[in-house]
């Protein structure tokens, strides 16, 4: 086996009163590629501090291989003193080394090397700190969320250029299929020890699970033994008092252990708080588009969501995904055409933008809005620490000013701000940001329960295959296009990535005039459906009033004690005006579906 480039031994380091870090050991060799996982918290960007010598640990020792070049990857890189980008990255070369790199990488990176520091963006910040490790051509490279702020082309950018490099890595992320794409082996950071398997990422939940249920069956054989134990001391004690001595001996040690043995940390409790139904027609978008200047940021796009559809935006940064989640959901109208969202919309969203977040203030004061001890979930109040504990916050945390919070824990903090309020559509922008593995699982089940419709944002394409079931990507010019599926889905009938130019709109006229006419072309609307298309909206109107109606005379909790008759009334009237609203909406989606074919043919 190859030598060791470091190698972390006995590692030690103790905040507070639980240690963080009891005896950790660590090794990489040239050209190994490791994953780092752990729930956040653990310690994992702590121990990469460490072998990056930038932390001191209080017992241990570090190994650097003589002459091997380190370079560590942080989440928040510290661009003080630095005019431009370009000098930030030239900054990490040592002498002697190729400055034609850094400016390449730069450029490849989407930067021009001029912009200011004090001014870039998140994912500005993340490529100029990208460029500034990756330009030493290192011999081991600490990565600490390195996919954190990119957009996907970034991602499978850095994917490539990492798989290409024969340096060693040792990775720190949420995004699961960077990691299983990237990774030889994994270590496990649990409870301030290291797991270590020759495996890659895609191996390690299977292997986790198997590790912790073996575990939970030796605590369970531990506990029947303490139990038989103690029956012994109780009933069963001799007259040999040497035996019986070293006997109580071992019953003192079986109770220390089970007192010192810490349980892996719970799963977060993630439920969104649901409203009534909304309309089976969620939003329609027809021929929206914007403009900034002269750049269009969409151009003639139109869809249906419709209740419990799961749609993922995906795209570079920039291509404007922000600007059309804002239009669908009537935060800002379209420069042309037409939105029109559905009956009985309450909708929940989740800003990634934390810096709206009061850095001073507490976490309980950011989840109840400050005064009280209560957060109103859906309309009904629930003691703001047992909320804090669903999302995985202990009782001690109330009054942590959110300064102090980690990324993880400001995600979970988002989420349970966004989850409390009562919905039936939820807007996600970049939800999984910082999430560790397990409360991704948790939030992925739970939008996968959600009655409502879901819209969300995301750079995660494992979470957009588990989670989405279609993909709207851009396509050049201001061009959107809606796939069915996932992200692999979407690369499959795009046939190439994202960063494929796209067609161009005469080439398609072109095709379509030369091409057999389609069915809808041969047809027209008759009188019938005409005349059903005028009236079908003002039918639904006239089934939305008679629904709240009926639904008011219901929410008088005494109505069946003082009219039984009424109330089995407004039962039935309810019933049948529900399914006539379905049935008058499903008719009208497929007449103006076909009116649609019919004017594009």
């Amino acid at each position: 086996m190859a030598p060791p480039l470091i190698q972390l031994k006995d590692i030690k380091l103790t905040f507070g009163g639980t240690p963080l870090l009891s005896g950790v050991e660590l090794s990489v060799s040239s050209g190994e590629r490791v994953c780092l996982i752990g729930r956040n918290g653990s310690g994992k960007s702590t121990l990469l501090k460490i072998a990056a010598g930038l932390v001191e640990p209080d017992s241990g020792s570090r190994f650097v291989q003589p002459g091997a070049t380190v370079r560590y990857l942080p989440q928040e890189p510290d661009f003080s003193g630095f005019a431009t980008t370009l000098a930030y990255v030239e900054a990490g070369l040592n002498p002697g080394d190729d400055h034609y790199q850094a400016r390449y990488l730069v450029e490849q990176l989407g930067l021009t090397g001029n912009e200011d520091p004090a001014h870039i963006s998140g994912g500005e910040a993340r490529r100029t700190a990208l460029a500034r490790v990756l330009a030493p051509s290192p011999d081991i490279l600490l990565l600490d969320e390195p996919t954190n702020h990119l957009d996907l082309t970034t991602i499978e950018w850095l994917e490539g250029e990492l798989e290409s490099r024969r340096c060693a890595l040792v990775i720190i992320s949420h995004d699961r299929r960077f990691l299983s794409n990237l990774s030889r082996s994994t270590a496990w950071l649990d409870r301030g020890q290291i797991k270590q398997i020759d495996r890659g990422f895609s191996a390690f939940e299977s292997w986790r699970d198997e590790v912790l249920a073996e575990e939970e069956r030796d605590q369970h054989k531990l506990d029947r033994k303490i139990v038989n134990e103690e029956h012994w001391l109780g009933y069963g004690v001799s007259g040999r008092r040497k035996r019986n001595v070293k006997r109580l001996g071992n019953l003192y040690a079986l109770r220390d252990q089970r007192r010192d043995y810490r349980g892996a940390t719970g799963n977060a409790n993630l439920a969104a708080a649901e409203a009534d139904k909304s309309g089976k027609l969620v939003i329609e978008a027809k021929n929206i588009s914007r403009s900034y200047g002269d750049r269009r940021i969409v151009d003639g796009f139109s869809i249906r969501v419709q209740r419990g559809d799961r749609i993922g935006i995906v795209g570079p940064n920039g291509a404007g995904k922000t600007t059309l989640i804002d239009m669908l959901t009537a935060g800002s109208p379209p420069d042309s055409g037409m939105i029109r969202l559905g009956a009985n919309i309450e909708m929940a969203t989740l800003d990634q933008h934390r810096e709206s977040l009061d850095p001073k203030s507490t976490l309980a004061d950011a989840l109840t809005g400050g005064g009280s001890d209560h957060v109103m979930i859906g309309g009904k109040p629930k003691h703001v620490v047992s909320y804090m504990k669903d999302f995985l916050f202990a009782q001690e945390q109330m009054r942590t000013p959110l300064e102090v919070l980690s990324g993880g824990e400001r995600g979970r903090l988002m989420l349970a701000r966004s989850l409390a309020k009562a919905s039936n559509l939820l807007v996600l922008d970049e939800p999984t940001n910082d999430l560790d593995l397990e409360t991704l699982d948790v939030l992925e089940e739970m939008l996968g329960d959600y009655d409502g419709t879901v819209i969300l944002i995301s750079h995660d394409r494992d979470f957009l295959d588990r989670v989405v079931t279609s993909v709207i990507a851009p396509e050049g010019d201001g061009r959107w296009v809606e796939y069915a599926g996932g992200y692999t889905d979407m690369l499959a009938q795009r046939g190439a990535d994202l960063k494929r130019e796209a067609v161009k709109a005469a080439e398609g006229k072109r095709e379509s005039k030369t091409g057999a006419p389609s069915t809808a072309s041969r047809r027209r609307l008759n009188f019938n459906e005409k005349h059903a298309l005028e009236t079908l909206p003002k039918a639904i109107a006239k089934l939305q009033a008679e629904i709240a109606k009926q639904q008011r005379f219901l929410d008088d909790p005494d109505l069946y004690k003082k009219d039984r008759k009424k109330f089995d009334q407004a039962s039935d009237a309810l019933t049948k005006a529900q399914k006539e609203l379905a049935e008058a909406e499903d008719k009208w989606l497929e007449l103006e579906v076909l009116r649609e074919e019919i004017e594009q043919a």
